[in-house]
């Protein structure tokens, strides 16, 4: 973990946030890398989830809503995790990361033993003000979760979409937790960005699409994602772990650094939430399902993810150090789709001007079509390394003889192999490669210095 953070920092990827006054845990800023890359896995997630399915739709409710949405979903007497303080260090603790119970071990902070008390429940909501007076009346919560904009808006979703049982809302936001212990970089945060889908189905079907989503979830972090099928499984939770509105939840986890941890959790929330919100306002949240020919509350099957975890875990799944003729090569093997920059042109010889020109006006070219980057601060060898660091799948090398033969070397990252291209050609052979045409690299054609 301690070598992606500082891969991270050191490239772009993730900053600690407002880090020259000493940071805060919880919170991270996203750098020039990471924004990319972030905004990349959402757009892979909204595609699967949204674009590509005709019984999907999308939304984007607003982070603060009426109180009374938190009131009625259980989340203000409910949403709480335990906690244990240390008399001695005066720091706080889960009481669930303890091993064992507090009163019979040492603070794992500073040591001492039988200064850790009871476990006391710590609700987890962020509190602020609406309007200009602190007043109880204008008490309001910043969300912990994008689900209960999904609930309070399903009949609003299904009148103007004219949408027929099952069907999904889907929805992508940022979400807040006062997080008693905020750690392992940003696995968990106190500011998060969460992807949620809310799919209603009549109650008859609940097993059915439950088991749909478990395996299509896990399908889909091998298949658009390119993590490794064996540093995931399955992880159905025990009753006594179940939250109060699930009827059976299995988490899709990943083997951490600190451990196998959720990466995706698929909860069966029943119709608890429509129930509780249809009790609360008075509204009706119940639609007419054509097959049964009845009148029905669905019943809810949410996978819900976030999108900082799902970085996280592609950073570190790519991550890979290697040696090449005596020196180390780390490189980051995300897939094509995903990575920040799909190709980086760079010339063979950094003081020819004409090299420079030509390169420049070739990223300029693929820049109309892709993320890409130009660079010629030092030679071809250290240019190669820094875009392998950073998950650049290609790079187009121009040289000398492009000036007579017209054609530049794209270099693959992966397998180092190299295929010499018309410049012509160069904008549609990198964006096919992109879009997953197969590499027909066959030969190493090293430059002088160039691995």
């Amino acid at each position: 973990m301690e070598v992606i953070v500082s891969l991270a920092k050191r490239r772009g990827f993730v900053f600690p946030s407002s880090e020259i006054y000493g940071g805060m845990g919880g919170f991270w800023d996203y750098g020039p890398l990471g924004v990319e890359l972030k905004n990349n896995v959402k757009a892979a997630w909204w595609r699967s989830m949204v674009q590509l399915r005709d019984d999907v739709v999308g939304l984007d409710a607003a982070i603060i809503m009426n109180p009374r949405v938190w009131e009625v979903s259980g989340h203000v007497g409910g949403f709480s995790d335990p906690m244990v303080d240390c008399r001695n260090c005066k720091l706080r603790f889960r009481a669930d990361d303890l091993k064992g119970k507090p009163s019979e071990i040492a603070c794992p902070n500073c040591g001492m033993k039988r200064t850790l008390t009871e476990a006391r429940q710590f609700n987890l909501m962020f509190k602020t003000h609406v309007g200009p007076v602190e007043e109880t009346a204008s008490v309001a919560y910043l969300r912990p979760e994008t689900a209960q904009g999904m609930f309070v808006n399903f009949d609003n979703v299904a009148t103007t979409t004219r949408r027929k049982l099952p069907f999904g809302i889907a929805q992508v936001g940022k979400a807040f937790r006062n997080e008693i212990t905020p750690g392992n970089f940003i696995f968990r945060d106190r500011e998060f960005e969460l992807m949620e889908l809310e799919f209603f189905v009549n109650p008859s079907q609940e097993d059915q699409w439950f088991a749909y989503w478990v395996e299509e979830r896990l399908r889909w972090w091998t298949d658009a994602m390119g993590i490794g099928a064996d540093r995931l499984r399955l992880r159905p939770h025990e009753a006594d772990e179940l939250s109060h509105y699930s009827r059976q939840t299995t988490d899709i986890e990943y083997a951490f650094p600190m451990g196998w941890s959720e990466l995706e959790g698929v909860a069966d929330r029943t119709d608890y939430d429509l129930k509780a919100h249809t009790a609360g306002s008075g509204k009706s949240l119940t639609i007419f399902d054509d097959a049964s020919g009845e009148q029905v509350t669905p019943f809810v099957i949410e996978p819900a993810m976030g999108v900082d975890r799902a970085v996280l875990t592609v950073l570190l799944d790519a991550y890979e150090e290697q040696q090449v003729e005596g020196e180390k090569r780390v490189v980051l093997h995300i897939r094509p789709s995903l990575a920040p920059v799909k190709v980086a042109v760079m010339p063979l010889l950094r003081n020819r001007p004409e090299l420079v020109a030509l390169g420049q006006r070739l990223a300029a070219d693929l820049k109309t079509r892709m993320p890409a980057t130009y660079d010629d601060t030092a030679s071809i060898g250290k240019l190669y390394r820094r875009q392998d660091e950073v998950g650049t799948p290609y790079c187009v090398t121009v040289d000398v003889d492009t000036l007579t033969d017209g054609a530049a070397t794209i270099r693959e990252r992966d397998t180092m192999t190299q295929e010499r291209v018309a410049m012509s050609a160069l904008p549609e052979r990198i964006a096919a490669l992109v879009s997953g045409s197969p590499w027909e690299g066959t030969h190493r054609e090293r430059a002088p210095a160039a691995e």
